[in-house]
């Protein structure tokens, strides 16, 4: 849902707000936040910076349009404001992580048409968020100088897999910048930021599908710019539907592996990784709770290497055939998935997904059961691990696709010569 999707009221009640400093999005995927609340929490953490800043907070819960909040006294102009706005209710059309998606662009048109020096834009749950979290998300922007700054979370030993196994190491080897959530939920961005990823958008929209938050670090790292990280602490996520995984994987990974598509020019170049600077305590993952079925798991990768090697076929080596071969053998307590072989098999996806080899979709769908595999192999590993002993195992896996990237320069400069 771009800006000039939006109705002429709301665009017109957009515009009479004349400029801001700040514009928060506060995406609330029930539409249940309190509006008042949440402007409060914006006004008390804009409170704690060193100037006054006029913030505008964008929503899409349903509970209507409060009165502005914070609103300078008389005769006292150097106080900070807050004033409100309720995005319209999203389309039915699309998935729900498009609709989340077509959020946050509105949220970014609405900075970048009031003009905002920075913007920050929270997803993950109301029960969640503080005034701490704004504060931390802006703070390094507004006073800083930073141009993005990503999340640090408090997880449990099997949260955000997905993001652990895939997102986080490969942007890591790509675009050489170490950030833990490179899909955030949760930014906050400078106006050149948003300036850029506006700019790009609008260059995109003939050659690539628009998805501002799988580019996120790229556009950063593409235009010179300083990326941060901010601790927030523990973040209340939804339960994963293990039934559904593949539908997770074609959701989020199509954006991504588009993503570096797009940006192949710039992280050719690059060579290594580095930490960005943090700020707040940085808390190890948890060793607690999060148990997975393994043996489910299992079953999956093991019915994979039966019925989709036709398909596996078309994008990985003969030589990694036989290991996932192997590996199904395998029992349970000796299953090992190297972090060799799970780096290269995800740069030979990012490469299918290139070629179009089949269809995209088919093709990431058809990635499920190794990434069943991975995680069982992760979950059998550290079962016992402690909560520095996954700090150092996932180091670890992120250092293996940085050693691997050869491998994807190799056979993406070069695909011809590789043909299973």
């Amino acid at each position: 849902m771009a800006l000039d999707t939006v109705p002429q009221p709301e665009l017109g009640q957009i515009e009479g707000m004349g400029g801001a400093d700040l514009v928060v999005g506060l995406l609330d995927a029930e539409h249940k936040g309190d509006a008042g609340a949440a402007c409060g929490m914006v006004h008390e953490a804009i409170g704690r910076l060193s100037t006054a800043v006029r913030a505008v907070v964008v929503s899409n819960n349903s509970t209507g349009n409060p009165a502005p909040t914070g609103q300078p006294a008389a005769g006292d102009s150097q106080s900070s404001s807050v004033l409100y706005y309720s995005l319209p209710e999203p389309k039915a059309a699309g998935t729900p992580f498009e609709r989340l998606m077509d959020a946050y662009q509105v949220v970014f048109a609405v900075g970048g048409r009031l003009g905002a020096r920075a913007c920050c834009v929270i997803r993950s749950e109301p029960r969640t968020l503080t005034p701490q979290w704004i504060w931390r998300l802006v703070q390094p922007v507004l006073e800083m100088g930073f141009d993005l700054v990503a999340p640090r979370y408090t997880r449990l030993k099997m949260e955000g897999l997905l993001n652990r196994s895939i997102l986080s190491p490969l942007s890591r080897a790509l675009y050489g910048e170490r950030v833990q959530n490179p899909m955030g939920p949760d930014f906050g961005l400078s106006g050149k930021l948003l300036d850029r990823i506006l700019g790009e958008n609008a260059l995109k929209r003939q050659g690539f599908p628009i998805h501002p938050v799988a580019s996120m670090v790229s556009t950063t790292v593409g235009g010179g710019l300083q990326i941060c990280e901010s601790s927030l602490g523990t973040r209340v996520q939804p339960p994963t539907n293990w039934a559904d995984v593949s539908s997770l994987l074609a959701q989020v990974l199509g954006p991504v592996f588009l993503d570096v598509e797009s940006n192949a020019p710039s992280w050719q170049r690059i060579r290594g990784s580095r930490p960005v600077p943090g700020f707040g305590a940085l808390e190890p993952a948890s060793a607690e709770g999060g148990g997975v079925d393994v043996s489910r798991m299992l079953e999956s990768f093991q019915l994979g290497t039966q019925t989709l090697q036709d398909v596996w076929g078309l994008v990985l080596p003969p030589g990694t055939i036989i290991e996932l071969r192997k590996l199904s053998r395998l029992p349970a307590e000796q299953f090992r998935m190297t972090d060799d072989l799970w780096a290269s098999i995800v740069y030979d996806f990012v490469l299918g997904h290139r070629l179009r080899t089949i269809s995209r979709d088919h093709l990431l769908r058809s990635m499920t059961p190794i990434y069943l595999g991975w995680i069982a192999s992760y979950a059998i590993e550290l079962e016992t691990a402690g909560p520095q002993d996954v700090e150092i195992r996932l180091e670890q896996l992120s250092a293996a696709y940085e050693d691997r990237k050869p491998y994807l320069l190799s056979r993406w400069r070069w695909p011809d010569r590789f043909n299973p």
